[in-house]
């Protein structure tokens, strides 16, 4: 048997915090409960309290302004990536159209890091795909590959920050592909792809693959779109 150790105070406070400004219990733009006030809420020590604070200010969460009260930041206006990592580690309190916007962020990047993959290293990428071919007709399997096809194709592209930018994701990716991929029109156009992507890495055809991703990436918003309408 595994025990998870416990969280440490800070992690505790923090973790807190941040659920109650992503529930708006405390709200954008409103300010926090005092120091001491605030620690007792917590259970935590002042000390601990400042670390905490002080952590998510760095990210974006907060302001901290030495005579004033703490004032939560519109996290999306003043937040770093630290603050959408944070968000997507909570899929139950995502604010609404997260998910669309993730899509039109992966649709701006998937088709550049597809290319370079195909560019780069096409014969990877190619031994890479043809596990595809006979991929089980699951939301499960699908949900799987389709993440590992993706951390692939950051890393055979030749730039780290791709993989690093998905990597940050990964919980989301996990937890939101098995909705997605509940919908066998999903699974099919996304075998497609697999399928339409393998013949551009042989071909060694990089605006092709581009091509082909910005497709699938397309549909893949409106078959989201049918998730969240509760269609499936």
């Amino acid at each position: 048997m595994n025990w998870q150790p416990p969280p440490k105070p800070s992690e505790f406070a923090e973790n807190r915090l941040i659920e109650a400004i992503l529930d708006e219990r405390f709200p954008v733009g409103t300010t926090l409960p005092g120091e001491r006030d605030l620690a007792i809420m917590l259970g935590i020590t002042r000390p601990t309290l400042r670390e905490t604070l002080q952590r998510l200010a760095r990210d974006g969460w907060l302001e901290i302004r030495h005579g004033h009260p703490t004032r939560v930041r519109d996290y999306w206006r003043e937040g770093q990536l630290a603050v959408l990592v944070a968000m997507v580690q909570r899929p139950d309190q995502l604010p609404p159209d997260t998910i669309p916007n993730l899509l039109a962020v992966r649709l701006a990047l998937a088709p550049v890091y597809t290319a370079h993959a195909v560019s780069r290293n096409a014969a990877q990428l190619v031994e890479f795909l043809q596990g595809y071919i006979h991929l089980p007709d699951t939301p499960e399997e699908f949900t799987t590959a389709d993440w590992q096809l993706h951390h692939t194709l950051t890393i055979l592209s030749g730039n780290p920050v791709y993989t690093l930018m998905l990597n940050g994701f990964r919980g989301l990716y996990q937890t939101m592909g098995l909705r997605y991929f509940s919908i066998p029109e999903a699974r099919s156009a996304s075998h497609q792809f697999y399928k339409d992507l393998l013949v551009a890495a042989e071909n060694v055809d990089p605006p092709t693959a581009a091509d082909i991703v910005i497709a699938v990436m397309t549909q893949s918003i409106r078959f989201w779109e049918k998730v969240e309408r509760h269609e499936v």
